[in-house]
């Protein structure tokens, strides 16, 4: 492999910087491990394009990272503002060196370890590495329909903001938690919404345990409409169209506006760029539960990357620090941690 003289060595490079990408790197530093870290948009980007005042399922202390206590103003669940103001202090407390919004191209190896290939906006740069860590999460790209019309202008994949749909028709496709909430923060603002969920009712155990009660009462009430099982089978400009399910018949649902909240999936094309093996319908890494390491010798995967798309989320934040310390024990040359006791309520 021929490399440009320009090329920057370092021991361990770190691609991703969401919560557990910042909190690996905060425990290379300290073992006093060389390492650079990447990632293609902001720290937190994920978080970032939560709806405004949004708060976490799970609980300060269990989204905590590198040691330093979540505090809130009001003691409550942390909201994303809060916590991207956390993130933000994180790296400032720890002088941490992210590189953002350069993005990951290419990725080869060889007997010597893996050559990175960069694109920031100044151009295509390289790095050299011994070992390295795919923190890249797996909500990556909101998941299809593929039916007409879900391309059309006033479709959106992200609620972002309730005043939006102020006085106007919503549907809402989707029956977890985020098209929960989004349907009562646009009731509450004045929207007129209505809900297409494939299931007979909500699942309660996807859907935060102080909304269900609301939604429940506002549905049987004829304030929110719910048309369940249906999945949409057209989208126009004026309505959509819902098939009821299993198999029946079409029917015309008016839309000002339609929210599609079905799921998001997972962009592995740097684990498919680096070999790594992939398993099952989620197309997660294949990966070394006592080292984090793939399949490819001296590559790790960590945080919510290793559970690839999921469909019933498993793979929190919450449920996600261990992998650190594995990571850092398996490069330090350390035995691997004990692994934590399975969490009994998970809170996420």
């Amino acid at each position: 492999m021929i490399l440009s003289v320009d090329v920057q060595e370092t021991d361990v490079i770190v691609v991703g910087a969401g919560p557990i990408g910042i909190e690996l790197a905060v425990a290379l530093k300290k073992q006093g491990v060389e390492y650079l870290h990447f990632d293609a948009r902001q720290i937190g980007y994920t978080i970032s394009w939560f709806p405004p005042q949004t708060r976490f399922f799970s609980s300060n202390e269990r989204i905590a990272i590198a040691g330093v206590p979540l505090d809130t103003p009001d003691q409550n669940k942390s909201t994303r503002e809060q916590y991207l103001a956390y993130l933000r202090t994180i790296v400032r407390q720890f002088a941490l060196d992210v590189r953002t919004y350069e993005p990951i191209k290419q990725i080869e190896h060889d007997e010597r370890g893996f050559v990175v290939t960069t694109h920031p906006q100044s151009g295509s740069k390289k790095y050299r590495c011994k070992r390295l860590v795919l923190a890249t999460g797996g909500t990556d790209h909101p998941r299809r329909l593929h039916i007409p019309g879900d391309d059309l202008p006033h479709v959106s994949h992200y609620f972002r903001e309730a005043h939006e749909y102020f006085g106007t028709q919503l549907l809402l496709v989707g029956g977890k938690n985020s098209a929960v909430e989004a349907a009562l923060r646009c009731h509450h603002a004045g929207a007129h919404v209505s809900m297409s969920y494939r299931r007979d009712a909500l699942p309660e155990k996807s859907i935060k345990y102080w909304l269900m009660p609301e939604i429940s009462n506002l549905m049987d009430a004829g304030r929110i409409k719910s048309f369940f099982p249906t999945q949409p089978v057209a989208i126009t400009p004026s309505h959509v169209t819902l098939r009821k399910l299993p198999g029946g018949q079409t029917f015309d649902v008016p839309a000002d506006f339609v929210l599609l909240l079905v799921g998001y999936e997972q962009d592995n094309t740097l684990f498919k760029l680096a070999g790594i093996q992939l398993s099952g319908d989620c197309q997660a890494p294949v990966f070394n539960e006592r080292t984090m390491e793939t399949n490819i010798p001296n590559l790790y995967v960590a945080g919510t990357a290793v559970g690839g798309t999921q469909d019933k989320y498993r793979v929190f934040i919450e449920n996600c620090h261990i992998h650190v310390a594995r990571i850092v024990a398996s490069l330090t040359g350390a035995a691997p941690p004990v692994a934590p006791a399975p969490l009994l309520r998970p809170e996420s």
